[in-house]
């Protein structure tokens, strides 16, 4: 009997036994579809991380003072004083020790936060100051107008670039972002009330919303309002230097490199027997290890949704047996009429690889419907791995020979003349 007599009579014992079949293939299904639905929400969340976090530059590196007793990793501690912090004649003085590697940097300080009202329309900000780099570093788009330059940051203006919503918010729905241009806006915050003229409209990112779990609504919703860096330190009442600052590095440049600079460069201003020391760190390195996070967090999920796929193999093994038993006299029948051992053999191997595969594909189709599902309700783009697809398919087959062996191989060895006498 060759294999495609094999196949068909295997494919004609399901239908006979439809329900059964299911029920055998259950555990298979489950299993596949769990692993993968697993593996494609896992991929689309890491996916969408990493570009997140990619389109911050993966080769910026982030430098801040952190004392040298302290294991703690904070980013600028309040206890910092003005004199042991970065100073502009150091950033200056980075720039020109490493031109080929750096092409800015960026600097930003917290002002507070408030609302801009104009009558009833009003529009929620948070006030930070930033230099020129800020723009690059974060990749703002611009609407209309400028972003800030350096005669604003120098000359300390009261000048703002505000986003789209904050426009829309505070000017209504129709105003377009080239007539807030010039406008004045007044800020009302705790303290005081601050007034700015608009020189730019950037184009708010509602995926940064997204990522931190933002519900506001578009008229309570909290955007980003940039002013001059040094006019943020005048609000603020904070002194001229700074805790930390971003690196902005060459595409072509090695960010590992970047950091053995940028932490030699400060050795001379912060030696061993500082209280600070320098430390610095790219992006690039977080990807990875949130990535190496996300990975073996998936894995193990994925370990643990696979444990269905050996119950279904052993209810596999079981239905397997039961067939054994119930065609005894057909097995018998067949080694009477000189049916070798290897083919009865591979008969039940092949029922037995059929039941899986047929399973397999159920539960691949199941699953790649569910990841696909679970990624479009949680708003990241969905990613089916191929490759697992392939692997979750394959596996199924190896199941149905692994356990479908024990059952064939007892069968090959019935006797036929007890076979036939089998009631």
């Amino acid at each position: 009997m060759n294999l495609l007599e094999n196949i068909r009579l295997a494919l004609s014992g399901l239908k006979t036994s439809k329900m059964r079949s299911l029920l055998t293939m259950l555990g298979i299904i489950i299993g596949i579809a769990s692993v993968i639905a697993i593996v494609t929400l896992g991929d689309s969340l890491t996916g969408s991380i990493t570009d997140s976090m990619s389109s911050l530059g993966v080769n910026n590196v982030t430098v801040s003072l952190r004392e040298r007793e302290s294991e703690d990793m904070r980013m600028g501690g309040t206890d910092i004083e003005e004199d042991d912090k970065f100073t502009d004649e150091m950033l200056e003085g980075l720039l020109e020790a490493y031109p080929e590697e750096i092409t800015a940097i960026s600097l930003s300080e917290s002002a507070g936060s408030g609302k801009a009202q104009d009558g009833r329309l009003y529009a929620n900000v948070s006030i930070t100051g930033t230099n020129i780099g800020y723009q690059t570093a974060n990749n703002i788009e611009m609407l209309e107008g400028r972003y800030l330059i350096d005669k604003d940051v120098d000359g300390k203006k009261e000048v703002a670039v505000v986003s789209d919503k904050f426009a829309a918010n505070l000017f209504g729905a129709d105003a377009a972002p080239a007539d807030v241009l010039e406008r004045e806006v007044k800020v009302y915050t705790d303290k005081e009330i601050l007034t700015f003229v608009i020189v730019g409209v950037y184009k708010y990112d509602t995926s940064s919303m997204m990522a931190m779990g933002g519900t506001a609504s578009d008229q309570d919703l909290r955007t980003d309002t940039y002013i001059p860096v040094t006019t943020a330190k005048k609000i603020a009442g904070s002194d001229a230097g700074y805790q930390s600052f971003t690196v902005i590095a060459r595409s072509d440049a090695n960010s590992q490199t970047v950091i053995a600079d940028v932490q030699g460069y400060f050795a001379r201003y912060y030696p061993e027997s500082h209280k600070y020391t320098v430390n610095a760190f790219s992006m690039e390195s977080m990807v990875e290890s949130m990535t190496s996070m996300l990975s073996t967090v998936q894995l193990a999920i994925a370990a643990i949704a696979a444990i269905s796929l050996l119950v279904g193999g052993i209810g596999v093994m079981n239905i397997m047996l039961v067939s054994v038993t119930e065609r005894t006299r057909e097995i018998g029948t067949r080694k009477a009429l000189g049916a070798r051992n290897s083919a009865i053999r591979i008969q039940f191997v092949v029922e037995s690889i059929i039941i899986c595969l047929i399973g397999g594909i159920i539960g691949v189709i199941l699953g790649i419907a569910l990841g696909i599902m679970g990624a479009t309700l949680l708003g990241y783009p969905a990613q089916p791995s191929v490759s697992i697809i392939l692997i979750a398919v394959a596996f199924s087959m190896a199941i149905g020979v692994f356990f479908g062996y024990y059952p064939a191989n007892k069968a090959a060895k019935l006797d036929p003349i007890e076979a036939l006498r089998y009631e």
